[in-house]
């Protein structure tokens, strides 16, 4: 019994240290940066709410702008799939699997503090923090692996919370139609997202927890659309100037996403500066055309999405369209713009589409509902950060080419074919992860980035 006695102050105090150095890890966590993910640039536009954010008093947490940013105190850290985008041609690929473990690799770099910039390991592991969140700014992603990611940070034990794009959009589109003249909704994104139901699946499950009678849902693949915003080679080459044969996007001949030629005077095409390619016969004639441009893009899945009502024969009119990739807003103008003009166009004198488009289509873009999304998270979680906030970080996947199998194709970037062929469980190091610099963003996109997200181009001009 003495002995007992005799060992008891000893275990308070091992039991006291303990607690302190959990209490001093459960502190640095607090003041780790918050991760962002996507399969490229787009989820610069999640990064770009966040940063701007002003929904909530800082002090109480409750909602109501308090004019300052809700992320004031925090930083960032910010990585892109590039090498392996677009995320949204894996399921019409049958690589889902490929996919998810793509996006957990991904997290894992998150979440360790130090990554190598050599797969041969020439060169010492260069340091980085790991995060405290995990924003999953990428539809794709989420509707295929947020499981997964959850499954892998639960293993993983860094209890890190993860929020995903999809919930967040569809509690903005509900939102929207809740207080105004019901309509058809319309999902606009990858070609990958509209395949996994994703969705369609969020807003029914919902619109009954809402009780709101079960809306017309509408949904159309931007396939090539992501990929032409960020320059894939696949899909759109600003230099080129005739038809190539390397090209995958919309054509005539494409059997899947087909260019119907009966449309032509409804997609109103931008041929100026070779953002239309033909490719004709001895005499002239235009045999295929293909699209060259994101604009060209938009014109061309909207007029699909705008002919499928019609020809499905839905009669309630779409006044809601969620931007369902984070690429998408980029295009916030385009989009605005061919609805308007889809809205007002007449033939034989008839308005054409107005049976099934609204005067105004509400665009939701996802981004400001997850900036949310994670701000409540982060409160409910008291992560916010107590210290005093480091430089964001931005990072993005190249392709490995000391992996003497990889097939590149003439901008340095994985073939199509190569990036699509590769099968899950191969364990092999198919990128590097780097710092964005002026070989792997071009320069078209830090423009782009500085007109459309400029406190995301402030920061990434910062971290270079």
């Amino acid at each position: 019994m003495i002995m007992r006695l005799l060992k008891l102050p000893v275990i308070c105090l091992s039991f006291l240290a303990i607690c302190s150095v959990l209490a001093a890890q459960e502190k640095t966590k607090n003041n780790l940066p918050i991760g962002v993910f996507d399969s490229g640039t787009g989820g610069l536009t999640v990064l770009e709410a966040m940063l701007t954010l002003d929904a909530f008093n800082n002090i109480t947490g409750k909602p109501g702008a308090d004019g300052k940013p809700d992320f004031d105190k925090e930083y960032f850290q910010y990585l892109a799939d590039q090498a392996n985008m677009p995320y949204g041609n894996y399921a019409a690929e049958n690589k889902t699997k490929l996919l998810q473990e793509h996006v957990v690799k991904n997290m894992d770099f998150l979440l360790k503090n130090r990554y190598d910039i050599n797969w041969m390991q020439q060169a010492s592991p260069k340091e980085k923090q790991s995060v405290k969140m995990l924003i999953l700014a990428c539809n794709t992603a989420t509707a295929f692996a947020l499981e997964e990611v959850k499954q892998f940070v639960k293993i993983n034990g860094t209890n890190a919370p993860v929020v995903g794009v999809i919930n967040a959009g569809v509690k903005a589109a509900l939102a929207y139609q809740s207080t105004h003249e019901k309509g058809a909704i319309g999902v606009f994104a990858t070609a990958g997202t509209v395949a996994s139901d994703g969705y369609p699946k969020s807003i029914r499950s919902l619109a009954a927890s809402m009780q709101m009678a079960a809306p017309v849902i509408v949904s159309q693949g931007g396939f090539g659309l992501a990929d032409a915003i960020d320059r894939d080679y696949s899909f759109y080459v600003d230099t080129a100037s005739a038809y190539r044969k390397d090209y995958k996007g919309p054509s005539v001949n494409n059997t899947k996403y087909k260019i119907d030629t009966a449309l032509l005077n409804v997609y109103k095409f931008n041929k100026e500066n070779n953002k239309l390619l033909c490719e004709y016969d001895d005499k002239g004639k235009c045999l295929d055309i293909q699209l060259n441009d994101p604009e060209n893009y938009v014109r061309y899945h909207l007029v699909s999405l705008i002919e499928k009502m019609r020809s499905q024969g839905i009669t309630t009119p779409m006044n809601t369209l969620i931007l369902g990739c984070t690429h998408y807003p980029f295009m916030r103008d385009t989009i605005r713009n061919v609805l308007n003009e889809l809205y007002n166009m007449k033939f034989n004198g008839q308005y054409a589409y107005r049976s099934v488009l609204a005067k105004h289509v509400e665009l939701i873009d996802p981004a400001v509902e997850t900036a949310k999304e994670a701000y409540i998270e982060m409160r409910k979680l008291a992560l916010g950060n107590t210290q005093s906030k480091q430089p964001n970080k931005f990072f993005i996947t190249v392709p490995n080419k000391s992996l003497k199998e990889v097939q590149l194709q003439p901008d340095g970037w994985f073939t199509y074919e190569y990036k699509y062929g590769r099968n899950e469980g191969a364990n092999k190091p198919f990128v590097l992860f780097t710092p964005f610099d002026d070989k792997n963003i071009s320069e078209a996109t830090y423009q782009r980035l500085k007109a459309a997200l400029p406190a995301v181009y402030k920061a990434v001009q910062l971290a270079k």
